[in-house]
């Protein structure tokens, strides 16, 4: 198996490398205002693809701190509960293990 995901991985990689080396003419990307950009085609889609990534990423920090600061807030709520009356004779039960966050925060 291990060499399997070896040899996966080297055909990806030479892949990639064959892709770079048919698609080095160059290409002009035209901006707004008459400014363009003239570098090899590899490096415009490489560029493209990395924004993606980079407006994809921003796109989801909002969620990200939505369900952090959730998760503290459960968090808080099982460290601290509410204190129980005392006309209750039955002890309260033992707070539940620390466990690890639930997103890896």
């Amino acid at each position: 198996m291990k060499y399997l995901l070896w040899l996966l991985k080297a055909a990806i990689f030479f892949t990639l490398f064959a892709f770079a080396l048919n698609n080095q003419q160059d290409a002009t990307v035209h901006f707004f205002f008459g400014t363009q950009w003239r570098a090899p085609l590899v490096l415009v889609v490489l560029t493209a693809f990395a924004a993606g990534l980079a407006v994809g990423a921003l796109g989801m920090v909002p969620r990200w701190w939505q369900h952090r600061s959730a998760a503290r807030k459960a968090q808080a709520v099982i460290v601290a509960p509410a204190a129980t009356p005392a006309s209750n004779a039955t002890p309260a039960p033992p707070p539940p293990p620390d466990l690890p966050s639930a997103h890896g925060i």
